[in-house]
């Protein structure tokens, strides 16, 4: 699985849209959709803070 679905997955098994999944991590709508496309990909932190919110492995 590629880094875009494992977080589009990661937000739908939690039940957020986009917005909300932004809200989280203090980003815009479009940053995520840009990361479920694989245009952009999060910084490290984020992708820890991610992980740890959600309680996915490393």
């Amino acid at each position: 699985m590629q880094l875009g679905q494992t977080i589009q997955q990661i937000r739908k098994d939690n039940n957020l849209t986009q917005e909300g999944f932004a809200e989280l991590f203090r980003v815009t709508r479009q940053t995520v959709s840009n990361w479920e496309n694989e245009k952009s990909y999060p910084d490290l932190l984020t992708l820890v803070a991610i992980s740890d919110s959600f309680n996915f492995p490393r």
